[in-house]
């Protein structure tokens, strides 16, 4: 593996604990600010290796959102590292284990995704050494305390690493703001302290989010959201005409309505992109008259027309038009996944990067676009519902179909024979 010599920030990161270090009391390590910081593979390193300096035969947990943001995010891009630097790893997939072995030193490492309340039941009753919270804003507080809790060996510490959220965040107030009360050395990252990461890649990254994203996934600002949701798309350049080529792929997105609007959109796919070329929006309250399941799953077949469509991702909530949709058989139908505001990042960052389009034809998402708007009330972290059907349908799109393979990449930071020093 080749890696790049470590920032300032890094090292710090990767040393801490270390026994010349003077922050080697410490009970807790934060790291929050910008993506592709290198923070996140820095701290999942030194996790380990700490672990192995201080205990044998011992328990540790390492935690993300889902296990799935686990493995993507922590154990996939360290594992060849660690293998390279003389560890020894079995990795049970089943049973989200690994066992992990160097120079006579054997340890366990549980990966837990904690993904709401529920969660914190799946680690009760554990006795860990240590604990690593990946993307820790992410997850409930139920879920991180009880992860805590569970760290009563002599000796063990706390890992925290997140990209920031809004300023009310539980996690902010009770650790990042009293991180020197509870004994927590904390970091502040930027792209800058990332060597890795190329110019040409910052101004990508740079060139993705705006408005309170920005200064959140670039800026590393704990900011509250404000204004309008996508005031990139308020020029007339935000939208395209309608293509005119052969697609290689169709699908439709849903956001099903009888007394408030129901909004569907048509997708194509060419060359990568996924353009919005056609919708059915239906207002019953202007219309004057609700329309049935029946009624709509009709507007669904007259806005498909003859096109092959592959599937047709739908509102979970919506159980008995999903039921319709089935019933006749002509489409295949998926549950929407509805995360709010992490879809609406996911969107933003689709409609900045060019992976979607939106046509001008379809002009009531043109005109939503225009109108849909945070909710500024203290401490509120969604947008008004208000002007929302057809924003909630490309949101749909965008979490349920064009991310299902949950693709990333990572930035990898350090050279480990020549800036950094293993030291037990």
């Amino acid at each position: 593996m080749k890696l790049k010599p470590f920032s300032k920030k890094q090292m710090l990161l990767l040393t801490w604990w270390c026994g010349n270090s003077k922050f080697k009391d410490c009970d807790a390590i934060i790291c929050d600010g910008a993506v592709r910081s290198g923070k996140t593979f820095c701290m999942a390193v030194s996790f380990i290796v700490w672990a192995f300096s201080r205990f044998s035969d011992a328990s540790f947990a390492i935690c993300s959102k889902t296990i799935r943001s686990v493995r993507r995010n922590v154990t996939v891009p360290i594992l060849p590292l660690l293998r390279e630097m003389g560890f020894s790893v079995k990795e049970n997939i089943s049973s989200n284990y690994l066992q992990i072995a160097y120079e006579g030193k054997e340890n366990r490492f549980y990966l837990f995704g904690g993904k709401d309340e529920s969660s914190q039941s799946l680690i009760q009753g554990m006795t860990l050494s240590g604990v690593l919270l990946d993307e820790v804003a992410l997850m409930p507080r139920s879920f991180v305390e009880q992860a805590l809790a569970r760290c009563s060996v002599g000796g063990s510490k706390f890992w925290f690493n997140c990209n920031p959220e809004h300023p009310a965040h539980w996690f902010y107030r009770e650790w990042v703001k009293k991180a020197k009360e509870k004994n927590a050395l904390y970091v502040h990252f930027l792209m800058d302290d990332n060597p890795s990461l190329s110019d040409e890649i910052r101004k990508r990254y740079e060139g993705m989010y705006s408005g309170s994203f920005y200064r959140r996934f670039v800026k590393g600002e704990w900011t509250a959201v404000s204004g309008a949701v996508y005031p990139f798309m308020d020029k007339e350049g935000a939208f395209c005409e309608v293509p005119d080529f052969p697609f290689e792929d169709y699908a439709v997105s849903c956001d099903y309505g009888t007394v408030n609007p129901a909004s569907f959109g048509l997708w194509g796919l060419k060359s990568g992109v996924w353009y919005r070329i056609d919708e059915y929006y239906y207002d019953s309250k202007k219309e004057g008259l609700q329309r049935t399941d029946e009624e709509h799953y009709s507007a669904l077949c007259v806005l498909c027309g003859e096109h092959p469509v592959r599937c047709v991702t739908v509102d979970p909530s919506a159980a008995s038009f999903i039921q319709v949709i089935k019933r006749h058989g002509r489409f295949s139908v998926v549950p929407a996944k509805n995360s709010v505001t992490d879809g609406i990042r996911s969107v933003s960052t689709a409609l900045k990067s060019g992976r979607i389009k939106i046509c001008r034809n379809c002009v009531d998402a043109k005109r939503e676009f225009s109108l849909y708007r945070w909710d500024e009330k203290e401490g509120v972290e969604s947008p008004v519902k208000e002007y929302d059907h057809a924003m909630d349908d490309i949101r749909y799109f965008v979490t349920t179909i064009l991310e299902d393979s949950g693709e990333d990449f990572f930035a990898f930071a350090a050279d480990r024979r020549k800036s950094c020093e293993v030291i037990f």
